[in-house]
């Protein structure tokens, strides 16, 4: 039997269990933490541990392979932090790692990857990922030539018994509970039905059965190859002249733009307030989130340039680079500006999480700015991709590391301190993570704050769910300091 026949029949057994462990531990779930986290650990152990079986030691080759450690990082980050919206960034970080792993377990390139093909290898897996439970159990799988050994040999029987027996099971226990009122009540305490809690468990295990089966046969059953690449350029082509117009008038107007703000970067606060009509809120909450859209166009501009300057033309080239080189240049100036914004925002008005994932999106756009100078300004765009995906996941990482909620409730902590200003109710919703620095500082608060984050805290957090399949270390621990704080 060749890899594919012997692989085929363990992939849809390992899919099932998969699939049942998917509805007992997520689906059924009292919330995210330990049971996707444990799923997750469970798929990649699976996988490997079923390339092992029947492609030997060396049958995952591909650098999709190290994939699977990040989707098991992030599996792991549903149990580190509480925060709702690092959980919505975990799943996503997670799909991205085994959508892209799929593809790339046995063979292909992510390294050397064009820019489009992450999010083309993406669609591509997506696809796959939906038909390949069909293809697994209706093409793959040669179910007429699996050996008729063992308990194999005697299922059809057994089904054929079960077929005859469970009618006149039906017939006699009727007659059986009709005569006796004890037997009735211990058989319908037995065979309780419920539609629903049926169909919840049905549904939930044919989805991640589906899910995981999609994933083994996309991974290691289909012919590896390379990710999907964008096609040839067609009759888009541009030359010198045309890349000097678009990179020579950007270039003017950011210089017009960066002229202007130079003045307020090292003017700092006290300029805001002297300028006429000038306050904290229009000059920051105005302006920062239009540059982070400039900051966030530029990039797609540029790669679509240099994507449609012909390898051949070494003048159009070298002009890109010369008017590409000074409009970053000017774009980090924006940024710093775009900064400089909300830092006096958050120094006047205090922290939240869209000023927060705002900010750190920003810092991920810095770093893709520099790799974009190191590689595709330097000839190696196949090397950009692979960059922006890592900084991508490493940024993810940090913000792991510094705790949102926590950084958010330290800075409006310290801003009440200092102003006398702090809101309860929003300080409360941060989340489990931000409970420790909270409960910390109520001592430092102003009283009338203090009475009412006390309030906002006991009424969110009134029971821990006993469910461990939700366990979660900061939830855990915000329950256990609210518990020691209603004990004093």
């Amino acid at each position: 039997m060749d890899n594919t026949g012997r692989m085929a029949p363990a992939a849809v057994g390992l899919a099932l269990l998969l699939g049942i462990l998917g509805n007992l531990l997520i689906i059924h779930s009292d919330g995210m933490g330990l049971g996707p986290a444990l799923w997750v650990a469970a798929l990649v152990a699976g996988t490997m541990g079923l390339a092992r079986w029947t492609l030997g030691r060396d049958g995952l080759q591909g650098e999709g392979r190290w994939l699977l450690i990040g989707a098991v990082i992030f599996a792991a980050g549903l149990v580190w932090r509480a925060s709702v919206f690092l959980h919505f960034l975990d799943i996503l970080a997670i799909g991205l790692c085994l959508g892209l792993a799929a593809l790339t377990l046995r063979g292909g390139s992510l390294s050397r990857a064009g820019v489009l093909s992450y999010p083309l290898g993406l669609a591509l897996s997506a696809v796959l990922h939906a038909i390949g439970p069909f293809l697994l159990l209706f093409n793959d799988v040669q179910w007429r030539e699996l050996p008729r050994s063992g308990w194999s040999r005697h299922a059809g029987a057994v089904l054929r018994g079960l077929l005859i027996a469970v009618p006149l099971l039906v017939v006699f226990g009727g007659l059986f509970a009709a005569a006796d009122a004890v037997f009735a009540e211990l058989v319908g305490r037995v065979f309780t039905f419920d539609g629903e809690a049926l169909f919840e468990h049905i549904f939930g295990t044919a989805f991640f059965s589906a899910l995981a089966a999609g994933f083994l046969r996309t991974g290691l059953i289909r012919d590896p190859e390379e990710l999907p690449r964008m096609g040839s350029r067609g009759g888009i082509s541009l030359g010198a002249v045309e890349t000097g117009v678009v990179l020579g008038l950007l270039n003017l107007l950011f210089l017009a733009f960066v002229l202007v703000q130079v003045r307020y970067l090292f003017g700092g606060a006290e300029l805001v307030l002297a300028s006429a009509h000038l306050t904290y809120a229009e000059y920051a909450r105005s302006g920062f989130f239009e540059l982070v859209q400039v900051t966030v166009l530029v990039l797609p501009v540029l790669l679509a340039l240099h994507w449609a300057l012909p390898v051949e033309n070494e003048a159009a080239h070298r002009l890109y680079r010369w008017l590409g080189v000074p409009l970053v240049g000017l774009l980090f100036v924006i940024m710093a500006s775009a900064m400089q914004r909300m830092r006096l925002y958050v120094v006047e008005y205090g922290l939240t999480e869209l000023r927060l994932y705002t900010t750190a999106f920003m810092l991920w756009m810095a770093l893709l700015f520099i790799w974009f100078l190191a590689t595709v300004m330097r000839g190696q765009r196949d090397r950009f991709a692979v960059g922006a995906l890592t900084g991508g996941l490493a940024v993810l990482l940090v913000l792991h590391a510094v705790n949102p909620g926590a950084l958010i409730a330290r800075t409006n902590v310290a801003l009440a301190q200092r102003t006398g200003r702090f809101d309860a109710a929003y300080a409360a919703s941060l989340g489990p993570d931000a409970v420790p620095v909270l409960v910390g500082a109520l001592d430092t608060l102003p009283e009338a704050a203090r009475q009412e984050l006390v309030r906002e805290l006991a009424l969110r957090y009134d029971q821990p769910s006993s469910d461990w399949r939700a366990w979660n270390w900061g939830r855990a621990r915000a329950y256990r300091l609210l518990s020691s704080l209603e004990a004093e």
